[in-house]
């Protein structure tokens, strides 16, 4: 992560006393009886205090042996560095070339491959068993370079997020250290803006909160308390305020504090140990067997491929069964030998045994998903496990966080109710950070800000938002790339007033920056902000009118005379300014509307308006402040707060909220023409929640109750209520990391394939469970190692992108798998009734050779079917419902095709063999030893293997552009585009389309020539010999062949037989059918 460097500010003498530290009185004492402290083993990161929540600083310094103003000398350091080890946490899998590498091999069709080539290498066959090593090694060194990519990007998205500290060792503070190499017992500055690098015990603070969303899933910043002392050891974590948490944010004030876990023990470090642990691993309490049995299963399953996406499960299993059935035939040739098996007979029964396995599936299959991955990543979508590409493509339910990513993450003022002036409204912003983005409204008539000359009731609103406010907004021209480091980080070149006292957030040194700042250049023209989010939109919005807190500073001769900082009791925060020149004081305060109302010198009835206002805000899902001021004498007292806030001016309303992001709408509605169900899980209130699912039309006006539910609601509900409700809740408020694991659960119960987002540490278990988990890329370390996919956008949008590539990709793998399978098919057909061709010895006679088998599968299919993989995503791609899961690629439509396809390919290359063979010049003379090379006796016999492989290669070339589409005609596949034909015939636009495929195309014919005619090549190798006359019976099979497939095609159309059944799904259609008509949806089971 980079950092954000501020100018250092001496701090000043206070005037008064010093606020109280956080609002809070020291507690009484906690109990004198601690448990036992463990001592570290070598090697292991052992905790260094148990439960130190319920010891106080003190305590905690003397049991760390450290001394809070001196800290740890530079050889303690080192010393309990190599004691405790690093502070880093484990990811749920890491970084490991090893399991890249598994990965790749532990599927069935691999180790099938694995047993042919032995087989081959055995029979000293080394041409064919070199071929298949080829293969394995191009799908282990393909496959393996994506992964290890997409791991390598995940790692440099962590190292974004991987902060300095500021410490203090051997008496010297602001010492800066890689969090990596802190210890139990340093003493650490935390400010605004902070990334908290370890579980640290806090010492004092002022107004220090911190963002544990990542932790909690509570998204309110959590108020610090550093000298309570708790007695509940079990206390739950977020309630544990006098502790900071390592990857929380410190969003508001400053504190110091004693490092008292690192790495794997800190509460980070606990969740990533339990997601390290094997999901389906047996229970210590079962005996010795069981455990041994169901590692060895579970062994078994991975080595085979038969856990995963349901492709590769549906693969591994499929690649089972044709070994299967490859054993079974060569059974069936050695029987029809009489088990004489010589090494001819052998030989032929390998060539049929390898007719049925589709030896190019695997390569095609990784190319084809490298290709889809790289298409993901240019959608901000990285992919670290290459199966998820295909099975995101077949999610039906979507549960979607609702900060940062169905919005923007991060606050904006939307609505000002300035007394005197009116009602001011911002929309249409695209950079919330930005105070030029939008558009801005007075009582609904748009103003230009250049023209606009605030009022005096204006003047003072503002005034009052920017100067009670610790934030800061960073301008694109303060943000530079430091040659030190590389890395984008915002400087401050405005210099700070030396007179602000020391509780002001912009005397701190150093913050570290989030990384959505970082990773934008300077060109683009990002902002960026630090602090509390609210007084971030406070303080946009004043600048929107050129009054931010630098500029009102620089136009004024005042300076902080005190500041109460926001106390979680009284709900506000005052500043007190003072004029250098005349001595007189005015006080600017904002807080919660119903804890103002108290303070404000108003009527009743005023208060009633004031509140009704609010209210009315409030319904619609936005955070509503009270803005107020009052001037004070020069010579007034400002110590007591009770006195300095009361009889203040009322100065108006501000609404705040975090917006939508503008493509989120469209996103949304998407998915619902795709037949998915997009759910908002989310920790912020319910009418918040409410409002921002109202936004971007997840719910509607139609929309039932019980779809909007609280967690805690949904929570205490048992698995079989659950399964009870008609649909399940499409939004969920005040949501809890179980609530998430439990939706997920209950999807999976109802038989859907589910999406899950999350971007902290505590999103983990629901990530592990989703059938596809997506991290954000600003979120944690352990989420990201948790999930198969990371969104470097946090964009809901690029999950819908990511969908449409699954879905192109899932129709991609049919139609090549369709080609690759009928030519199994036709092959099998071939060789088996082959059997029936005798020689003058009274031995089978080899429709095709070995060679010729191998290349009709490896080299002209496996272009052809990569041709096939890079089609474009259907038009109605994502107007149609999710594809059947548990049906998987094997629809009834493709096992049937191919069936049909394959009779028809494999009784042609009969035909053709038998014409040349017993019809033509010299036929029914196939020679002898014609198997094993050419001899004068089998030129017969070689050119019917010539016209047979000819024939089979003309068929496939055509059937590559057949199965572009299951039903729809050739000469007219894209009848609603103006590349189709849809009136006459015309194929040519058809075959243009898929530059890629047209040239696979061209070249697998164009390469039958040389193979046919060379000398060596043709006898030698491939073991036929040149034809003439026989081309005409080539041509003839493909011309009975593209009739009867286009027969076939046209009956499916006719009698809506599947994807007969309709042409093209057009947008109406399919948002009919999600009720997005105007009518009121029908609720679908969710």
């Amino acid at each position: 992560m980079g950092e954000t460097v501020l100018p250092n500010v001496e701090e000043t003498s206070p005037n008064v006393d010093e606020p109280p530290i956080c609002g809070l009185k020291k507690p009484h004492a906690a109990p004198t009886q601690r448990p036992h402290q463990p001592h570290p083993s070598d090697g292991d990161t052992a905790p260094a205090l148990h439960a130190p929540h319920t010891l106080s600083s003190e305590e905690v310094a003397e049991q760390l042996r450290v001394d809070v103003h001196h800290g740890l000398s530079h050889a303690e350091a080192e010393s309990r560095l190599q004691l405790y080890g690093p502070n880093k946490v484990k990811g749920a899998e890491g970084l490991s070339m090893w399991k890249i590498l598994l990965r790749q091999i532990s599927n069935s069709l691999t180790f099938v491959l694995i047993i042919v080539m032995a087989i081959s290498f055995g029979i000293s066959d080394y041409i064919e068993g070199g071929v298949i090593t080829a293969v394995i090694l191009l799908n282990i060194v393909v496959g393996f370079w994506q992964d290890y990519r997409a791991e390598k990007t995940i790692e440099s998205l962590k190292k974004l997020t991987a902060p300095e500290a500021t410490v203090t060792r051997n008496g010297t503070a602001d010492i800066k250290v890689k969090a990596v190499d802190l210890v139990p017992g340093d003493i650490v500055q935390l400010s605004v803006g902070s990334i908290v690098p370890a579980d640290i015990r806090l010492i004092d603070g002022v107004n220090a909160y911190t963002n544990e969303a990542f932790l909690t899933g509570e998204s309110a910043p959590v108020e610090k308390t550093p000298l309570k002392v708790f007695d509940d050891h079990d206390l739950a974590t977020g309630d544990r305020t006098n502790l900071a948490f390592s990857g929380s944010e410190v969003t508001s004030g400053r504190c110091h504090g004693i490092i008292v876990a690192t790495g794997m023990n800190t509460e980070v470090g606990k969740i990533a140990t339990m997601l390290r642990q094997k999901k389906d691993a047996a229970p210590e309490s079962s005996s010795l067997m069981v455990r041994i049995l169901r590692r060895f299963t579970n062994g078994g399953k991975t080595i085979l491929g038969l856990v995963g996406t349901p492709l590769q499960i549906t693969l591994s299993k499929f690649a089972l069964l044709l070994f299967g059935l490859a054993i079974l035939l060569a059974i069936i040739v050695f029987s029809a030998s009489k088990w004489d098996v010589n090494s001819e007979v052998l030989i032929y029964g390998i060539c049929v045994a390898v007719a049925v396995i589709p030896e190019s599936l695997i390569a095609v299959l990784t190319i084809t998903i490298a290709v889809g991955g790289k298409a993901m990543a240019k959608a901000n979508v990285i992919t670290r496990v290459q199966s998820a590409i295909e099975a995101v493509g077949g999610v039906t339910n979507i549960c979607s966080d609702k900060t940062g990513t169905l919005t923007q993450g991060r606050m904006v003022a939307k609505t000002a109710l300035v007394r005197g002036s009116g009602t001011f409204t911002v929309d249409g912003i695209t950079d919330p950070h930005n105070p030029t983005s939008g558009n801005i409204a007075l009582n609904n008539q748009a103003i230009n800000i250049d023209d606009f000359r605030p009022d005096a009731y204006l003047n003072r609103f503002l005034r009052t938002i920017a100067l009670c406010n610790n934030s800061k907004v960073i301008p694109p021209s303060e943000i530079r790339i430091e040659p030190s480091s590389d890395k984008k980080v915002a400087a401050f070149d405005h210099a700070t007033s030396g007179d602000e006292r020391d509780t002001d957030a912009s005397t701190i040194d150093t913050i570290s920056r989030p990384p959505t700042a970082i990773m934008q250049g300077v060109s683009e023209g990002i902002w960026a902000a630090h602090g509390e989010p609210t007084e971030v939109a406070l303080h946009i919005l004043a600048s929107r009118f050129n009054m931010g807190k630098e500029q009102v500073l620089a136009t004024s001769n005042i300076h902080l005379a005190t500041e109460f900082s926001f106390d979680s009791k009284v709900k506000k925060m005052s500043v007190i300014y003072k004029d250098n020149h005349t001595g007189h004081m005015d006080v600017y305060t904002k807080g919660a509307t119903e804890f103002m109302m108290p303070a404000l010198d108003v009527t009743e009835q005023e208060k009633a308006d004031i509140l009704e206002a609010a209210e009315n805000m409030a319904n619609q899902g936005l955070r509503v402040l009270c803005i107020a001021h009052k001037p004070l004498q020069p010579n007034a007292d400002i110590s007591e707060r009770d006195v300095i806030e009361s009889k203040l001016n009322y100065l108006g309303l501000v609404a705040i909220y975090d917006p939508p992001r503008l493509e989120t709408k469209g996103a949304v509605r998407e998915c619902k023409i795709a037949g998915i169900t997009v759910h908002m899980l989310t920790g912020d209130h319910p009418g918040t929640a409410k409002a921002i699912a109202k936004d971007v039309e997840i719910i509607d006006e139609f929309t039932p109750d019980s779809a909007i539910m609280v967690a805690k609601d949904f929570d205490r509900m048992t698995d079989a209520e659950v399964d009870a409700m008609e649909t399940l809740p499409l939004v969920i408020a005040r949501c809890s990391p179980t609530t998430k694991v439990k939706m997920v659960q209950a999807l999976h119960r109802r038989g859907r394939f589910c999406v899950m987002t999350g971007d902290g540490v505590n999103d983990s278990p629901a990530l592990k469970q989703a059938n596809v988990g997506m991290a954000m890329g600003t979120g944690s370390d352990v989420a990201k190692d948790a999930a198969e996919m990371v969104l470097t956008d946090d964009n809901f949008a690029s999950i819908v992108k990511a969908v449409e590539e699954g879905r192109r990709l899932f129709d991609n793998i049919q139609k090549f798998l369709m080609h690759l399978l009928i030519s199994n098919i036709a092959q099998v057909i071939l060789l088996l009734i082959g059997l029936a061709f005798k020689d003058r010895d009274n031995n089978s006679v080899f429709p095709l050779s070995p060679i010729e088998i191998l290349w009709v599968n490896l080299i002209t299919s496996s272009f052809l079917a990569i041709g096939l993989g890079l089609e474009e995503s259907q038009e109605d791609s994502m107007f149609r419902p999710p594809h059947d899961n548990k049906k998987g690629v094997f629809s009834a439509e493709l096992i049937t095709d191919k069936f049909i396809y394959g009779f028809f390919m494999g009784a042609l290359c009969l035909f053709s063999f038998a014409i040349v063979a017993y019809v033509g010049p010299g036929g029914g003379d196939l020679g002898h030893g014609c198997n094993e090379g050419f001899n004068d006796t089998c030129d017969v016999a070689f050119r019917a293997r010539a016209t047979t492989y000819a024939t089979i290669t003309l068929l496939l070339l055509v059937t590559a552009w057949e199965v572009k589409h299951f039903s729809r005609s050739l000469f007219n596949m894209y009848p609603n585009s103006s590349h189709g034909a849809p009136k006459g015939l015309s194929v040519f636009p058809t075959l243009w389309r898929n530059r890629f495929l047209f040239f696979a195309v061209m070249a697998g014919l164009v390469v039958v020539f040389p193979i046919v005619y060379l000398p060596v090549i043709n006898k030698k190798v491939f073991k036929h010999a040149s034809i003439t006359w026989e081309w005409g019976v080539s041509f003839g099979c493909v011309v009975i062949y593209i009739s009867a497939i286009e027969s076939w095609k046209a009956i499916k159309r006719s009698f809506g037989i599947w994807s007969g059944a309709h042409r093209v799904i057009s947008r109406e259609d399919a948002e009919a059918r999600a009720g997005l008509g105007g009518a009121a949806p029908v609720m679908r089971e969710k």
